[in-house]
């Protein structure tokens, strides 16, 4: 229950890139995202209703660190996603697999920044449906 906090709208996660149109063509191109907003500069790719993907062109004190750092992508069917990256000459980092201890389906890929993009599915519920 809440108690009285600002309300939130939407989440946008920045990535930061040296090419913004190369990267926002794999972003809408590949993975079929609609850019929701064009700032120049920046671009804002919506994932689903509230949530969003904003790339930006390298600027100031920002740097591309793609390190330690992961976009999953919530779909309820993994292997589609296998089978159109792949048909689209992306190197998967690894094919679908189950992992137990986290209940889930999923596989890795690596947008052209070399951030991880993970494609998985929950096997039960998804999050927000406690």
């Amino acid at each position: 229950m809440r108690n009285h906090e600002p309300e939130i709208n939407a989440q946008i996660s920045w990535i930061y890139t040296q090419e913004l149109d190369s990267t926002a063509e794999f972003y809408r191109g590949i993975l079929g995202l609609e850019c929701s907003r064009d700032e120049g500069d920046a671009r804002v790719f919506k994932t689903a209703d509230g949530a969003f993907i904003g790339l930006c062109k390298v600027f100031a004190d920002r740097v591309v660190e793609p390190k330690g750092s992961m976009i999953s992508m919530v779909t309820s069917d993994v292997d589609a996603w296998y089978r159109h990256l792949t048909d689209n000459g992306l190197a998967i980092e690894n094919p679908p697999r189950r992992l137990e201890q986290f209940g889930i389906y999923s596989f890795f890929v690596r947008d052209p920044n070399g951030y991880v993009i993970e494609f998985r599915q929950f096997d039960s519920g998804s999050p927000g449906s406690a």
